[in-house]
């Protein structure tokens, strides 16, 4: 069982950013972050293994950054020009080679025009 502590989020201006982190209980293959939005179906943020191998979402190319520390079990997104479609709860998201999902109770962002 891996447990998944967000922080960060919150209310941020058109253009501004964000950072959200996440802390997992044990060592986790890949980390990331997912995000849903009010009437839209969860989808895939960014994701990031322990060797540092990176997955975003082409929504977020270019502005978004993934980035894990693993003696921390520790994943950030580093978020920048944001914009109203980025208005959402974000969930970080732990998966094993082998095993079930895991996910964090969500964190809210919203983005003012």
């Amino acid at each position: 069982q891996v447990q998944l502590v967000e922080s960060g989020g919150g209310l941020v201006q058109y253009g501004g950013s964000l950072n959200l982190s996440c802390v997992a209980s044990t060592t986790t293959f890949k980390l990331g972050w997912y995000r849903q939005a009010p009437g839209k179906q969860r989808e895939l943020v960014a994701t990031i293994t322990t060797g540092g191998r990176a997955t975003y979402a082409d929504a977020v190319k270019g502005r978004f950054t993934i980035s894990r520390d693993n003696a921390k079990n520790t994943v950030i997104l580093q978020m920048n020009s944001l914009k109203p479609d980025d208005t959402a709860v974000y969930y970080c998201n732990g998966q094993n080679i082998i095993g079930p999902q895991y996910w964090g109770q969500g964190t809210h962002v919203t983005v003012s025009t």
